[in-house]
């Protein structure tokens, strides 16, 4: 019999091994599924033991020559449904279509196959007609169209040949069992089995409700999938063509298998950080039957250290969550791949790993190169699972000690002449700057400032680790090659002047940006690092935009905000990655309002909030054009902190510049502003005068040289910064005088 077994993307050549392990042969690997054939043994065999397939068809018959819906319904009547189906049986038809476009849908290939069923079944049985049934069919016969080649087939396993009847219940984010397997068989730890009956250990540190160790251990004991329920049933088991002896000896002997199996020294680890995802994992072990070679424990695997470490050596497969985790104690998908690396690098030593990421980007916070790549398909979703391995103590001490030599070797070299004369210039502004940063607690802060016109670039250091390095983009009259050389001196100079690798220096082109090229994104690895200012957290993206994430001009600024919001009503307008919400928030503010036209950094001004456990019901984000914000909604602030673009377009309003519009995006922030409250005016238009006449309706307070920072002192034009406030009215108010006359009655009470 020729048989055809469906497979999910990627996984063709798993399953050819799982055939060819029970004697098919004719193996023939196609788009979606494998081709064998076999006798009806082989066909038990492989439904009980497959790990990977997700159904297995028999082949019937097949035609060619198909041009339209009656073609197909002349050829399907040919068939002799007799042989599988009665009016005492129930039926269902599933098909694939491809190519052929002579079909109104593809639906409508089961319509016509259907039709040539019931009539031929009336035909042959005095006009009884067999009944339809979707829901529970004893058959399900199955038509597959490409072109016009037509193939006919009867379900051989069900539908369902992947579920093992172990889950007794789930976790939101689930894992199938058959891409579980597709993982681990695609995993060092797979390979790493061997004949003689060892089994090495197995660690999933994001277990879930426990589908990859549950699979493992069927793998390591030889367990079929098949006989993990022992009330499951299959779809050949209501066919004719079934063996019912046959198919009861398969069994014992993959009972007596997975008996054998059991008796080896198996020990696998399992943890999550949620106590009920754990439950449901360990009840799920149980009722696979392999719960005896599991430690499950619960676990926040970002928050553990060398003596957590499960075993000496071992491997690690896991499928860790693509996103955040829904507790005060989360951090974003990038910051928790980027701890869990590094764990993984400094307290895994030796260890081999397998991750499975929805995201390919959040791979790259993990600060290790895999070896290996592999893809998969989950429910629609593209993965890729990424394997790695952790050098241990001594292998780590030979390369430290090999890339050391070659920074040696690579900074004994001498500077160029320009190198050195930017090299002594950082060396200066360091000396006098980082003191001065040390004493005010600060971490992240500006070095240089195109302090030289031949090398015109600003340079920030951000917790002594990262340096980000915007070169000012060179005018025409600058060579290209001119350009390059001065760029390369000046990384040159920054990595010797600061001690920073250059692996850690980022270098962006800053170039005026007018309209929407202000927000066009730069990369796509969601590589994001956690800094502090002022007692509160933020994440920066050193690649993947123009800016980071943190403007540190407004450090200053939002320290102030910091000191003013206790009890007030916040409002941040072009609120950007929200660090001066954070700071509200910080401050004790009872609300906030975050608004900001781009989806991405409002996303990331949550993320910064929930990073700082400010995650209540009373702070807001909205995404809106904030001048449209401010027109259509009726709210009052005690403090509005608005920071606007130079220049920005929107289809709902047109163009926006500070200096024409200013004057009405102020008007407007101040019909929500308290009477008794204050508005933040920032701009970072170096050429911007406030319009005459508003001082003439508000009490305005120029803060700015206050708000410039130590770092940001060569240039005190980096931004200006206003404290707005409505006037107060003097009132004169009169009082009732009391007069009191005296009697005098004596010289005594004169005196």
């Amino acid at each position: 019999m020729v048989f055809f077994v469906t497979s999910a993307q990627n996984v063709n050549d798993i399953i050819v091994d799982e055939i060819t392990k029970v004697g098919g042969t004719d193996i023939n690997s196609i788009s979606g599924g494998v081709e064998f054939t076999g006798d009806l043994k082989t066909a038990y065999a492989f439904c009980l033991t497959s790990h990977v397939a997700t159904r297995v068809l028999l082949g019937l018959y097949e035609e060619e020559g198909i041009e339209s819906s009656d073609d197909l319904y002349a050829a399907s009547s040919k068939v002799p449904w007799e042989e599988w189906v009665n009016p005492q049986l129930t039926f269902s038809i599933t098909e694939t279509v491809k190519h052929a476009d002579w079909l109104r849908n593809s639906h409508f290939a089961a319509i016509r196959l259907k039709d040539a069923v019931v009539d031929r079944i009336r035909d042959h049985f005095n006009q009884e007609r067999p009944v339809v049934d979707t829901d529970n069919p004893d058959v399900v016969f199955h038509v597959h169209l490409d072109g016009d080649r037509v193939q006919w087939y009867v379900d051989f396993s069900g539908r369902s040949l992947y579920r093992r009847g172990y889950r007794l219940a789930e976790t939101e984010a689930v894992l199938s069992e058959y891409l579980a397997s597709a993982v681990l068989y695609r995993s060092d730890w797979y390979k790493a089995m061997r004949g003689d009956g060892f089994v090495p250990v197995l660690f999933d540190p994001f277990c879930g409700s426990g589908t990859l160790p549950i699979e493992a251990a069927l793998y390591a004991t030889d367990t079929a999938p098949g006989i993990v329920n022992p009330k499951r049933t299959f779809a050949f088991e209501k066919l004719p063509i079934h063996d019912a002896k046959l198919w009861e000896a398969c069994k014992a002997e993959a009972i007596a298998r997975s008996a054998e199996g059991k008796k080896k020294d198996i020990r696998f680890f399992a943890w999550d950080v949620d106590k009920e995802a754990i439950r449901i994992a360990k009840a799920n072990a149980k009722a696979a039957g392999v719960d005896q070679f599991i430690t499950f424990g619960v676990q926040d695997f970002t928050e553990t250290t060398e003596d957590d470490v499960p075993a000496q050596t071992g491997y690690v497969v896991t499928d860790p969550p693509y996103g955040v985790r829904l507790d005060d104690n989360d951090v974003p998908y990038g910051i928790m791949y980027q701890k869990m690396g590094d764990i993984f690098s400094s307290q895994y030593l030796g260890w081999h790993l397998s991750i499975l990421s929805g995201d390919q980007r959040l791979l790259s916070n993990i600060d290790m190169k895999p070896n290996r790549t592999n893809s998969f398909n989950n429910g629609g979703i593209p993965c890729q699972l990424a394997h790695y391995y952790v050098f241990s103590a001594e292998e780590k001490a030979e390369m430290t000690a090999k890339a050391q030599q070659r920074k040696a070797e690579r900074l004994s070299q001498p500077l160029s002449e320009g190198a050195q004369m930017a090299y002594n210039r950082l060396r200066k502004n360091l000396e006098t700057i980082n003191p001065l940063m040390e004493q005010q607690g600060v971490t992240c802060y500006r070095i240089y400032d195109a302090d030289m016109p031949e090398y015109s670039a600003a340079i920030d250091l951000y917790e002594h680790t990262w340096i980000c390095l915007q070169e000012y983009e060179a005018p025409d009259s600058i060579p290209e090659e001119d350009a390059s050389r001065r760029l390369e001196e000046l990384i040159d100079a920054t990595e010797r002047a600061t001690g920073i690798d250059r692996e850690k220096i980022y270098v962006k082109t800053r170039a005026i940006q007018s309209g929407r090229k202000q927000y066009i994104k730069f990369a796509d690895t969601s590589k994001y690092y956690i800094v502090n200012e002022n007692g509160a957290k933020y994440l920066v993206n050193f690649t993947d935009y123009l800016d980071t994430g943190l403007f540190l001009d407004h450090r200053p600024i939002r320290a102030r905000i910091a000191e003013m919001s206790k009890g007030k009503r916040f409002c941040n307008l072009f609120c950007y990655t929200g660090s001066a919400t954070v700071q509200a928030a910080k401050g004790g503010a009872v609300s906030t309002v975050s608004v900001d036209s781009s989806s991405t950094y409002l996303d990331w001004a949550q993320q910064n909030m929930r990073l700082n456990r400010f995650t209540t019901m009373n702070h807001f984000f909205y995404r809106s054009d904030c001048i449209q914000f401010l027109h259509d909604t009726w709210d009052r602030y005690d403090i509005i902190f608005c920071d606007p673009p130079t220049y920005s377009n929107s289809k709902s309003r047109g163009s926006f510049d500070i200096q024409r519009d200013h004057v009405d995006l102020i008007k407007a922030c101040m019909m929500h502003l308290d009477p008794n409250g204050v508005l933040i005016f920032s701009t970072n238009f170096r050429r911007f005068k406030p319009a005459p006449f508003l001082y003439d309706d508000w009490d305005i307070q120029d803060i700015t040289s206050e708000t410039i920072g130590d770092d940001f002192a060569r240039d005190p034009k980096i931004h200006y910064c206003f404290l707005i406030r409505k006037k107060l009215e003097a009132k004169l108010v009169k009082t009732p005088v009391l007069r009191v006359k005296a009697v005098l009655k004596s010289n005594a009470d004169k005196t």
